[in-house]
């Protein structure tokens, strides 16, 4: 029986493995952690994540080939193929600060894997990575090798959250990079035949390492760039009155460009993109490079710039001040279906509003109240380090509260700011909600997702990204 075991029960090695137990019933797959209540949550009814469709396979898998443990080292020293999916957060002081990926949780996971291992071993690359890690994970793992062989091979995760069953069921592709040699043929083929289980041979694409470990920043860079591209057209087509939603819509059919990732929002969030394009431009720099990192640098500043544009368009609108007024946000989560709050455009909104003395009231469909409290007080780059290393108690934000349900967030408010697309937002009673305001009564949509005229209509001031701005805010500068 193959033996798997995977360092890092996080939001991509919890699905990832919990398919490949419910793929292949002949392999044995352990999710490991030192986190014991992370563990504990894998263990329980209720997971530590939220991803449609997890709790069913893991329930049915749990117990049977898939195991979450924390007795990490035994698990390590058992396993054939050993995935690592650790943080690897963005560097904050030292060399590269602001840009670099720390590798600190990988090094020390690639020195156990060296301590423990008394068998030859597959190493993969699960996590998020600078091109070039699997090399000198490869020198930790050979000048400690004490006779046993290592592979490493780059296996980077694809996932979009809100449907990464989904996409491991179904993946566009699955990518293996290794070495050239024949041992390291031999470990691609392993791995191959491990997800050959239930992906088609041609979607399994095989590389070298640094093709590899460099297709996953190059696909975020340009998802990434894409949203920037039409957030940035979004401000062009509010100063000329056309209207975004036609404009990505005439230019989305041609099948050149496509439809996908052409919604102006108030930003792009999650995990990854801004922390992959700040790596790929470290990388640039390092490699002498500076046109290019300046290059992939932009979609950060308009993706910041797109924020505090909104921020400025909430506080301009009402009369130049927020300071002790109510506003309601609608949505916490980077986007729908997911309770994820990782790099959330949420957060730098409600601290602008914040910093203007705005009073709160925050409504997410899945997201705790003491995450968004932590997420508000944390500084940049501190969620990516394991729970026990971020910093204590949250500081108790008084003008924040977080409330159940949608009315009583808008309830005496004299402002709305949308800023996850859940689907619940479009079917409220906005005549209901009009009504417990204060007037005049502004709606704000951050995610184009509320019929504009509709609030109109019921005297909603409301402003929308990049559609034709509202008489009341033509007067207004866009600028605070």
């Amino acid at each position: 029986m193959v033996k798997i075991c995977c360092i890092g029960a996080g939001y991509v090695g919890g699905p990832t493995m919990a398919v490949i137990a419910l793929k292949c019933p002949g392999i044995e797959v352990a999710v490991v952690d030192i986190s014991v209540p992370r563990i504990a949550a894998w263990n329980s009814d209720q997971l530590p994540i939220y991803e449609p469709g997890l709790d069913e396979i893991v329930k049915q898998c749990r117990g049977k080939n898939l195991f979450f443990s924390t007795a990490v080292e035994k698990h390590v020293a058992e396993a054939d193929i050993i995935f690592v999916s650790v943080n690897t957060p963005t560097k904050t002081r030292g060399l590269g600060a602001g840009k670099a990926a720390d590798l600190t949780y990988w090094e020390s996971a690639a020195r156990m894997i060296a301590d423990v291992s008394k068998s030859d071993k597959i190493v993969v690359e699960k996590s998020t990575v600078p091109v070039k890690t699997a090399e000198a994970i490869e020198k930790i793992l050979t000048h400690n090798s004490k006779g046993i062989k290592y592979q490493i091979l780059s296996n980077p995760e694809f996932l979009a959250e809100g449907t990464a069953i989904e996409d491991l069921f179904k993946p566009d592709r699955v990518l293996i990079g290794g070495r050239e040699t024949p041992d390291g043929q031999k470990a691609i083929q392993a791995l191959k035949a491990v997800y050959a289980n239930w992906v088609p041979e041609d979607r399994i694409i095989t590389t070298n390492l640094w093709s590899a470990e460099l297709s996953k920043l190059a696909a975020n860079a340009f998802l990434a760039q894409r949203i920037s591209s039409v957030n940035a057209m979004s401000a062009l087509c509010e100063a000329t009155g056309a209207n975004i939603s036609e404009v990505s819509h005439a230019v989305g059919k041609d099948t050149r460009i496509g439809s996908k990732f052409l919604n102006a929002s108030v930003g792009f969030g999650g995990s990854c993109f801004q922390k992959d394009i700040l790596n790929l431009v470290y990388i640039c720099e390092c490699n002498g490079l500076p046109e290019v990192a300046d290059y992939w640098k932009q979609v950060i500043k308009v993706n910041d710039y797109q924020k505090s544009r909104f921020v400025n368009r909430v506080v301009s609108s009402m009369f130049n001040t927020v300071s002790g007024k109510k506003i309601a946000i609608l949505g916490f989560a980077f986007k729908k279906d997911t309770g994820d709050t990782r790099e959330t455009p949420a957060i730098d909104v409600c601290n602008g509003l914040l910093g203007d003395k705005a009073h709160l009231s925050i409504y997410d469909l899945q997201v705790t109240e003491e995450q968004i409290r932590r997420d508000l007080s944390m500084r940049k780059f501190d969620w990516d380090h394991p729970i026990h290393l971020q910093p204590m108690s949250p500081a108790a934000v008084k003008e924040v509260s977080v409330v159940w349900d949608a009315y009583e967030a808008t309830k005496g408010a004299h402002g709305i700011c949308i800023l996850t697309e859940w689907d619940e937002f479009k079917t409220l009673d906005y005549k209901k909600i009009y009504d417990n305001m204060q007037k005049p009564a502004f709606l704000f949509d951050g995610r184009n997702v509320v019929d504009v005229e509709k609030l109109r209509e019921i005297g909603f001031i409301v402003y929308s990204i990049g559609k034709p701005l509202d008489s009341w805010l033509k007067d207004m500068p866009a600028v605070a």
